[in-house]
């Protein structure tokens, strides 16, 4: 007998890891160009480089709107 195939883990269990490009990000924020490359600068915005291409992860994006907005409560 042969055994069963291994489990293979299914989208909806794990979450997608999207990725933004810095356009799709300044679109999200309003904000230009010079700025959003600033934020990733000064690691208030976190980023990756796949190649020569910047990427922000969504849950990035989500991390560094919410922070600020608890700073702003604050």
């Amino acid at each position: 007998m042969t055994s069963p195939p291994p489990t293979v883990l299914r989208t909806e269990a794990t979450p997608a890891l999207d990725l933004l490009t810095v356009p799709q990000v300044m679109a999200r924020l309003q904000l230009g160009r010079s700025t959003v490359y600033d934020l990733i600068r000064t690691g208030q915005l976190a980023s990756i480089t796949l190649g020569r291409a910047r990427r922000i992860p969504t849950h990035a994006l989500t991390d560094f709107i919410r922070t600020r907005l608890e700073q702003e409560a604050a």
